[in-house]
């Protein structure tokens, strides 16, 4: 009977480990969800306030919609940021780095993820999530103007 020899690149996990590794995926799926949440209900927001402007004519609702947006840009930020942190959490768990940081079994310490790619700033600019929420509120500011 042959036996498998074990490369340098192949890694074992324990039954802890992949269990770790779940949980974190659980929490990554979560915030993911959630994230996708925010655009979506922002997106449903600012169209009943476009309604309401269609239906009154009052330019003020679509200055109001403008406050919702950058709110739910906050929010989506926010659940993006921790995604970020997770991720990296479980690239440590799941040692892909070179140097991953020591994790103890089941512990989830994002205080380990702060500044770079983590960053609020990084996020809040990121090209999966300004791009949307600035044209939103770059054409609710045309259409006021222009209107």
């Amino acid at each position: 009977m042959a036996t498998k020899k074990k490369t340098e690149t192949e890694v074992s996990f324990s039954e802890h480990e992949i269990k770790h590794l779940e949980f974190i995926q659980g929490v990554v799926t979560r915030m993911g969800s959630n994230s996708f949440q925010m655009k979506g209900w922002m997106i449903t927001i600012v169209s009943a306030l476009l309604a309401l402007y269609s239906g009154t004519n009052n330019e003020s609702f679509l200055l109001f919609a403008i406050l919702p947006t950058v709110l739910f840009w906050y929010l989506d930020t926010y659940y993006l940021q921790q995604e970020r942190k997770f991720r990296g959490l479980y690239n440590d768990v799941a040692k892909v780095p070179e140097n991953p940081n020591k994790i103890k079994p089941f512990a989830m310490p994002l205080n380990l993820y702060t500044g770079g790619k983590y960053s609020f700033l990084d996020v809040f600019t990121s090209e999966t999530v300004l791009p949307l929420y600035a044209f939103v509120i770059v054409a609710l500011l045309v259409v006021s103007f222009v209107l």
